[in-house]
């Protein structure tokens, strides 16, 4: 059976021990480290800046995977690649250029990836879908941890699996919101790939363990 790899979402860390969080993420079965960059324009709140990246790409030893939920991330690009993203995913709702912005990313050495919120069809990535690495599909509106999951994903990831395969292309599928130990098998036989856990990891008696269920 397929099992998941697990990005916890540095969102819902400890901000006063954020190193001890890190470290955890370093030491368990996780792939990645989520981090979620939000400006308070293109999502209602803001997260954290570049000094928080900085900070977490040094204690950081698995690859970062940065979600810019911002308008304009054409004008971070260059700085997330030198804080150290290795992959580095953009809002299909923020990219005017979509095209040009994935080329870009991929220029400047990274991966690159495109987030859909849970409005916008899979469909629309049709003529883009062989030039990226990752489709993020939001499973909650994107702005706030501890949402609730809701129910549609499901289809979206089996759709978004037709499209890579009938496109022959490479991208991995990443599910980001609500996501828990309840509904993660059923994510990964619908197509997922990679699972971001924020809340559920964090706020868990043993986040570590936790990460090992949701892998599977």
């Amino acid at each position: 059976m397929k099992k998941a790899s697990i990005a916890p979402s540095l969102l819902a860390a400890d901000f006063g021990n954020l190193q001890h969080d890190v470290e955890m993420v370093n030491a368990s079965e996780a792939t990645y480290h989520h981090i979620d960059v939000m400006d308070g324009v293109f999502v209602p709140n803001i997260s954290y800046g570049m000094p928080v990246v900085k900070a977490i790409h040094k204690y950081a030893t698995k690859p970062l995977d940065v979600h810019l939920m911002i308008v304009d991330p054409d004008r971070y690009l260059e700085e997330f690649a030198n804080l150290g993203a290795h992959i580095l995913t953009v809002h299909y709702e923020a990219c005017t250029h979509l095209h040009r912005t994935i080329q870009a990313i991929k220029a400047l050495g990274m991966k690159a990836g495109v987030a859909l919120n849970p409005h916008t069809n899979v469909m629309l990535l049709e003529d883009i879908i062989q030039d990226i690495d990752l489709v993020l599909i939001m499973s909650v509106n994107p702005g706030f941890g501890g949402q609730s999951f809701i129910d549609n994903t499901y289809e979206k990831i089996k759709k978004a699996k037709e499209l890579i395969t009938r496109k022959k292309s490479s991208a991995l599928i990443e599910i980001d919101g609500g996501v828990t130990s309840a509904n993660s098998k059923q994510l990964v036989d619908a197509g997922a790939d990679i699972l971001v856990a924020g809340s559920f990891v964090f706020k868990s008696e043993d986040p570590t363990a936790t990460i090992k269920e949701l892998k599977g």
